[in-house]
């Protein structure tokens, strides 16, 4: 559970959000007034341009917060997980800053690029990757006068795209976090179907509005997850499915992505039993035990949540 700091740290985050907001004063003017009163970063460093926004685009500030960025089993090494398994809860702890102050940085941040066309924005881009030879989300919020990193994002979908267009290839490969980007936006879409598949078909359906999990005729449970569509080496497809065991619903609706994970391939409704790895790894056929649970469409599930009048039963 987060809480707030000191109070003179508390107070110099609000005083920053107040000068950006209400004051105009740039970060790079919000850096060095706080550097002149022997103020440092976290890490002990001076603040500068850079350090600044990240504090001002912070959502922990406006008391969101974000779990499971990274795991680490017995034993094992830390992993950063992909953004399908974050899990976002607003008002998760107390705010430090008003989420309209919280908000009126955001707007002036993404407003004062959007005088700035698409090609001036990859030009400023250009330029800066030209002086310092690599990007980052860093280097770009570091660099005067020019958009910063967030403003890329909202204009262009994601760094990685803007990248793309400038020429730049990181060292690591980005590709899947636009896949994850991509499968997080169609999550909810998929989720409202089934909720709305089920109450056409007569039953009741509750949505947890932080898990997501579906309670259904409040008799049995059901969690969606996605499933990207992944090539081997030698052509094979495969599908890696994480199960919502800290939810154990009764049903695991896994949606399987088509190749290039633009579409979907198929839908397994898998009960607990046969849910209950954390993780299961599909391949194009898994055989009858697996496969019996294998559908075209979510019309079985609609069928196991409609109910039939008890007189038109007799």
């Amino acid at each position: 559970m987060l809480v707030p700091g000191p109070l003179e740290e508390v107070e110099a985050v609000r005083w920053v959000y107040r000068a950006f907001v209400e004051e105009g004063r740039s970060e790079r003017e919000i850096a060095d007034t706080i550097n002149t009163q022997g103020l440092r970063t976290d890490l002990g460093r001076p603040w500068t341009r850079g350090t600044v926004h990240q504090l001002l685009i912070n959502e922990k500030y406006a008391g969101d917060n974000v779990w499971n960025r990274v795991s680490c089993k017995l034993h094992g090494d830390r992993v950063r997980n992909g953004r399908d398994m974050w899990v976002r809860r607003e008002g998760a702890f107390e705010a430090v800053v008003d989420r309209l102050l919280f908000d009126a940085a955001r707007v002036i941040i993404l407003e004062r690029s959007r005088r700035l066309t698409d090609g001036e924005m990859i030009e400023a881009l250009r330029s800066v990757l030209a002086h310092r030879g690599q990007l980052s989300g860093l280097i770009i919020d570091e660099t005067e006068d020019a958009p910063s990193s967030s403003a890329y994002k909202s204009r262009f979908g994601s760094l990685l795209r803007v990248y793309q267009l400038v020429g730049f290839t990181p060292d690591r490969d980005y590709r899947y976090i636009e896949v994850n980007r991509a499968l997080r936006a169609l999550h909810p879409e998929i989720v409202a179907q089934v909720v709305g598949g089920i109450r056409e078909a007569g039953g009741d359906v509750t949505q947890d509005p932080a898990t997501d999990l579906l309670t259904v005729n409040g008799e049995f449970t059901t969690s969606l997850v996605l499933a990207r569509c992944q090539q081997t080496a030698a052509g094979s497809l495969r599908w890696h499915i994480r199960m919502d065991i800290g939810l154990t619903p009764h049903i695991t609706v896994a949606v399987r992505m088509a190749q290039g994970n633009a579409s979907i391939h198929d839908y397994y409704l898998l009960p607990r039993r046969n849910a209950s790895p954390s993780r299961l790894r599909l391949g194009e056929a898994n055989g009858s035990f697996l496969d019996a649970f294998r559908f075209d469409g979510l019309d079985m599930l609609f069928e196991l949540a409609a109910r039939t009048d008890v007189m038109e039963v007799a």
